[in-house]
């Protein structure tokens, strides 16, 4: 039988925890205030180097990785299709290039250009 190696807390130290009601939402506290409509994105396609497969890529976003995580998923859940975050760029497999600016513009990015092909 194992011993429980917790750590025990006496009753004061307890009550200065107070009620995880009250304890602020540690989601809402981490989520980055973004002003969206100063932010610009250029919508690049590229054939290069992907086996002749052509993959739309967003660039210039200045966005933290942890919030571009999240609009590749947006991204790649609205296109249906599949892509990956690689350093300041979103890939995104397949010319979807209008549904992407769609997307963006819907977020309120103003500043979008559409390139290549």
């Amino acid at each position: 039988m194992s011993k429980n190696k917790g750590n025990n807390l006496s009753w004061d130290d307890f009550i200065k925890l107070g009620n995880p009601e009250n304890a602020p939402d540690i989601e809402e506290e981490n989520v980055e205030k973004l002003n969206w409509n100063t932010l610009t994105a250029r919508v690049h396609i590229e054939k290069k180097g992907r086996g002749g497969k052509v993959a739309s890529i967003v660039r210039d976003l200045k966005i933290s990785p942890d919030r571009m995580k999240i609009l590749a998923k947006e991204l790649k859940a609205k296109c249906g299709v599949g892509g990956a975050v690689k350093g300041n760029e979103i890939i995104i497999q397949g010319d979807k290039r209008d549904k992407i600016i769609e997307h963006l513009q819907s977020l309120g990015i103003k500043d979008i250009k559409k390139s290549g092909g």
